[in-house]
């Protein structure tokens, strides 16, 4: 996310005085709800509303954000660092074209 952005969220959250409400919990929360919303686009077939897609899409990002900002935490080093666990536990020769849990492969 380019540094504007995050400023500008961050901005959004301090203007309304809203980062009192942004404990860890409540943030998971938000993220978890925002992500149900987001499902919900794609229901009952694949027939959907790429705009909504986006809205729901960006308020999981946003609180994403948040959480990163409350609990101190750098997105590109905890992505990294998933992705060295994902490349060890799925190797693509075992991996590749599957789409069985890495105890299964």
């Amino acid at each position: 996310m380019e540094q504007s952005t995050i400023d500008r969220i961050r901005k959004f959250t301090e203007d309304r005085d809203w980062d009192q409400f942004h404990s860890p919990a409540n943030l998971a929360k938000s993220i978890c709800i925002e992500a149900a919303e987001l499902l919900e686009c794609f229901q009952w077939d694949d027939n959907y509303d790429i705009e909504k897609v986006k809205e729901e899409l960006a308020d999981v990002l946003v609180y994403s954000r948040n959480m990163l900002d409350k609990l101190g935490l750098d997105e590109d080093e905890i992505v990294n660092a998933k992705m060295a666990k994902n490349e060890e536990k799925y190797p693509v020769e075992k991996a590749k074209g599957r789409s069985d849990k890495y105890d299964e492969l």
